[in-house]
Order: C-alpha cells, then sequence, then structure tokens
C-alpha cells in the first residue's frame, strides 16, 4: 500500500524480500498489481525448511538472516540510501538494523506490526501458548534489545506497543516515533472485485441462511469476545430457536501452521457453549484478494479482538471498506474501538470486561436484527475515513523517516 504513495512526498522505495518460494504461507499472485511497476524490488534467498527443521527450526526470518545480510551488505556502498525501513512480522530480520547502521551510518526504523516480545503468555497454561513458545520467547527476549537499542524511529499499529518498548528501552523517548495502522487502500477493492473468477468467495454460503463471516487469526487470546457471541447465540437459540437457528457463523483462515499441524481454536468454544451447529470453522488460511470477496459476499461481518489490551486489528479496514452489517467485541482499552466508532458510526461495537451482563445483551440485540434478516447498508463516514487511508499513513509515515534524516 505505502508503495504506492512514497514518491507522492518525495521518497523513492526499494524493497528487499525473500523470494517467495521459501515461504509457505498461501501465495497472492494478484498482491502485485498493487506494487507500482518503478518500484525496484530485490529478493532473497532462504535457507530451505526441509533441512531447517530437522533443527526444530522454520521460522522465515532466521532461514533468510543471512541471506538478507548478504544481499544489503551489496547495496549499501553501492548507492546513497537515507534511511532503512522494517516493515515485516519477520523481527528477528531487524537485528540487522544495528550492523548496517554502524557500518554505513544509514538510521533505520522498526514498523511494530504486532508485539516482538510479549510476555502476554508467560502466565498461561502450556495448552494456551503458542507452538515453540520456550524457545520463541527466549529468542525474542535476546533479539528485541539489539534491534532497538539502535533504532531511530518505532512505527506501530498501536500505542501500547510503543508504551511497552519506550519503558524497556528509556532511549526511544527520545527518537521519533508514530501510531500508524494499515492504510484503507480502495484499489484493492478494484482487483478483487474485477478477479473475482481467480479469487473467488472463500465459501459457497448457503443463500437460506444469514451468513456471518470473520476473516483471521484464532487463538486462545481471543476467547472471551467468541465466547460472548456464542453464549448469546445460545442464549437466543433456546428462546426461539426456529428463528436463530437460521444465522451461521464462519470464521475462515484461523491458523497460520500448516494443514496438517493446524488446530482449531474456535470450533471447540462452539462445542463447549452449545452452538456447533451454527458455526463452521476453517482453518486454511486464504489469499488476500478472496478474502475480500468473502466479506463481500457475506451478509453479515464480525471481528473479535484478544484478550491482551495492546492487540489492535491492524486489518480493519477491509471489514469497514465493505459497508456490510458489523458487529465487533473488542477489549475496552484496544486502539480499533474509536477508530471503528468514528468511521463506522451504524456497527455495533462492544467491549469486555465492563460490564459482561450489558455486553451479552448487546450482543444479543444485534443477533436480533440479524437472524430476522433486518439490515441496512452499514455506510461509513468517509469524512473521518479518509484519515485512515493508506495515502494519509504514507504521509505520516514520512514525516517520521524525515524528522529522522534531518536531525
Amino acid at each position: 500500500m505505502s508503495l504506492s504513495f512514497f514518491k507522492d512526498f518525495g521518497w523513492e522505495a526499494e524493497v528487499v524480500c525473500v523470494d517467495e518460494k521459501y515461504s509457505e504461507i498461501p501465495k497472492d499472485e494478484l498482491l502485485l498489481q498493487s506494487v507500482p511497476k518503478n518500484v525496484i524490488v530485490h529478493q532473497v534467498k532462504a535457507f530451505s525448511k526441509k533441512w531447517t527443521s530437522k533443527f526444530g527450526l522454520g521460522s522465515l526470518a532466521l532461514r533468510s538472516l543471512w541471506f538478507y545480510h548478504k544481499k544489503v551488505m551489496l547495496l549499501l556502498p553501492a548507492k546513497k540510501y537515507d534511511l532503512i525501513y522494517f516493515s515485516t512480522t519477520e523481527f528477528p530480520v531487524c537485528v540487522l538494523g544495528a550492523y548496517w547502521k554502524k557500518r554505513f551510518a544509514v538510521p533505520y526504523v522498526i514498523d511494530m506490526q504486532d508485539a516482538w516480545h510479549s510476555t502476554y503468555y508467560q502466565d498461561k497454561p502450556k495448552e494456551e501458548r503458542p507452538p515453540k513458545y520456550w524457545f520463541s520467547y527466549r529468542l525474542h527476549k535476546y533479539l528485541e534489545p539489539i534491534a532497538m537499542k539502535k533504532c531511530d524511529g518505532l512505527i506501530s499499529v498501536s500505542p501500547a506497543y510503543i508504551d511497552t518498548l519506550q519503558q524497556r528501552y528509556p532511549q526511544l523517548k527520545n527518537k521519533p516515533a508514530a501510531v500508524i495502522p494499515f492504510g484503507a487502500f480502495e484499489k484493492d477493492f478494484e482487483i478483487a472485485e474485477k478477479n473475482i473468477a481467480t479469487c473467488p468467495p472463500a465459501i459457497q454460503f448457503n443463500s437460506d441462511n444469514f451468513n456471518v463471516v470473520y476473516v483471521g487469526r484464532g487463538g486462545a487470546d481471543m476467547q472471551t469476545a467468541v465466547q460472548l457471541l456464542f453464549y448469546a447465540l445460545k442464549e437466543a437459540l433456546q428462546d426461539e430457536a426456529e428463528v436463530f437457528s437460521k444465522l451461521h457463523l464462519y470464521f475462515i483462515g484461523t491458523s497460520y501452521a500448516p494443514k496438517e499441524l493446524a488446530k482449531q481454536t474456535i470450533f471447540p468454544l462452539a462445542i463447549k457453549c452449545g452452538v456447533e451447529k451454527q458455526v463452521t470453522e476453517v482453518t486454511d488460511r486464504i489469499g488476500f484478494y478472496s478474502t475480500i470477496n468473502t466479506l463481500l459476499a457475506a451478509d453479515a461481518l464480525f471481528i473479535p479482538g484478544s484478550n491482551d489490551p495492546q492487540y489492535t486489528a491492524s486489518k480493519i479496514y477491509p471489514y469497514l471498506m465493505a459497508q456490510k452489517p458489523l458487529l465487533t467485541i473488542f477489549h475496552q482499552q484496544s486502539s480499533a474501538v474509536p477508530i471503528i466508532r468514528s468511521c463506522s458510526p451504524h456497527s455495533s461495537v462492544i467491549t469486555f470486561p465492563d460490564n459482561p451482563v450489558k455486553a451479552k445483551q448487546q450482543v444479543r440485540e444485534t443477533l436480533n436484527h440479524w437472524a430476522k434478516f433486518s439490515t441496512t447498508k452499514n455506510s461509513l463516514d468517509r469524512k473521518t475515513f479518509e484519515e485512515f487511508t493508506a495515502r494519509q499513513m504514507v504521509r505520516k509515515q514520512v514525516e517520521i523517516f524525515e524528522a529522522i534524516v534531518k536531525g
């Protein structure tokens, strides 16, 4: 998204990324249509997972680290670069910034799209922790300081991430920082609709049902939000089974793990709450444009938030741009809450942990409308939403860049 607008603000960008053949995540070739043709892209290799997995290492960041180092060590002395911008959730790669800065005096910015070293799961039972948590926790605890102590600026999707890092590394308090979420990019919807034949909706919905969709990760940290929805649905089914049995909830792309290793985290909650007949969970990830077409094909949309107050649903804008009836359940401190309320005033925005009885009643009211197919188009407040477009996000990014290079 940013690549389409950097030049408008006087910046030329080159991209260094891993060759797609080394990544196991679903590929979406159409994403290349959103990259301007004049942008130079350098691809690097990675060690084959076939070999590294024998040592328990599957991380793309660790497999590609040496190749990033090797490539950028050729680029930096060959041409004048003003800044290095790390925009990735493969955080171990960011440690290279400190070395490149020392060697070539090029400042670097890290974009925190998620928490890097997080203590969130430390007090959670083993079954709720991510795979290989023992190793990843210690690795991130060791690597994060290497990258952060020499970092020249921070960008984050959440103010909480910046606050946490500034507390850990006080020197960052004197560095430029800004909260800049993923911007809304209207061209994505044009590409998706134009290519619906090759990127169709992930589900062929039953037109007799009222189909509610969430596309995104699952996990134990979303249990509060999901259970709030399920318990409200269970209560509704007990009162008016015939009416509410028409509701069907789809949770798609809930696991990052390969298909053979993926575990359902939503459907077990549906069984626990007694609403399994109304719930379908598909763990397989789907492509970005298939996601958009799935949202557009649904009758209504749902976004659950994490129990972690620092979490923000960084990709909420496609849900808003779809202009479908929308129910969201977030921690009351999530930065997503004021954004959704201001941009989509007709959405149902429920928060926790305040007043769970009231929250369940609010969810029930939304389900009442949906079960009776009583909905209207969920229009955007375009004037407010303009602030969150990709172009405006790039303007804010560039302000950080210029503050750094101008000293």
